[in-house]
C-alpha cells in the first residue's frame, strides 16, 4: 500500500463532548489526514465530532467520503459537502461498506456506536476477516478507563495479549497517524465478504 493513498476510517461521536479538546483533536485529526492527501471514511454526519473532523479533512485538502443510512439521512444529519456522500439502507451496510473502504480505523472519543464499531472491527481483525490496523486517540484521559478494562480482560483470560497489542493508542493525532501508516497494506487483503 503506498502511504501517500491511506484511507481512514474514523469513528466519532455525534456530539462535541463536554470538554472543548475533544473538538480540537477532532479538527487536528482531520488537518493531519488532509494535509496528508489522504482520504478520510466516516459516517457521513455534520454534527458533533463527525462533521469536524471532515470539515478540517477537506479544508486541509484531503478527501472525505460519508457513509449514512436513510433513517439518519432523511433526518437531514448528513453532511451536504463532501466528495462522496453514500447512503444505504441500514447500520449493518454502513459499517461494512466503511469497513471496505478503510485501510486503517481510529476511534476518537464517541459513546456507544463509537465503542460498538471499534469493537466490530476489532473482532473482525481477531476472527481474520482483515488485517488492516485500528487505533483509539485517546483526548485527555477519555479512554482511560477503558484501556484498563481491556488490560482486565487479558488478566482475566479472556483476551490474548497479542490481540490487545494490536490496538494503537496514541494522544497525539500525527504520531499515531504515522503508526497506522507503518502497518498499512502489511496483513494482506482483506475478505470482510464473509462478515
Amino acid at each position: 500500500m503506498n502511504p501517500a493513498r491511506v484511507s481512514i476510517c474514523v469513528y466519532c461521536g455525534s456530539r462535541h463532548g463536554a470538554r472543548p479538546v475533544y473538538t480540537e483533536v477532532a479538527r487536528a485529526l482531520g488537518r493531519a489526514i488532509g494535509s496528508r492527501g489522504w482520504q478520510l471514511v466516516y459516517g457521513g454526519g455534520k454534527v458533533g465530532l463527525m462533521g469536524e473532523v471532515a470539515d478540517a479533512t477537506m479544508a486541509a485538502g484531503g478527501r472525505v467520503v460519508g457513509v449514512i443510512p436513510e433513517s439518519l439521512q432523511q433526518r437531514e444529519v448528513g453532511h451536504p459537502g463532501l466528495d462522496e456522500l453514500l447512503v444505504v439502507p441500514d447500520m449493518h451496510r454502513r459499517k461494512r461498506l466503511m469497513a471496505e473502504r478503510a485501510d486503517a480505523f481510529v476511534a476518537l472519543p464517541g459513546g456507544i456506536g463509537t465503542l460498538e464499531e471499534l469493537y466490530e472491527v476489532w473482532t473482525w481483525r481477531q476472527l481474520g476477516y482483515h488485517a488492516k490496523p485500528l487505533a483509539l486517540l485517546d483526548v485527555a484521559g477519555y479512554y482511560a478507563d477503558l484501556l484498563r478494562f481491556m488490560r482486565h480482560t487479558v488478566a482475566e483470560g479472556f483476551l490474548g495479549a497479542e490481540q490487545h497489542d494490536r490496538l494503537i493508542v496514541d494522544t497525539e493525532p500525527e504520531r499515531l497517524l504515522l503508526a497506522l501508516a507503518a502497518q498499512v497494506g502489511a496483513g494482506g487483503a482483506a475478505d470482510l465478504s464473509r462478515v
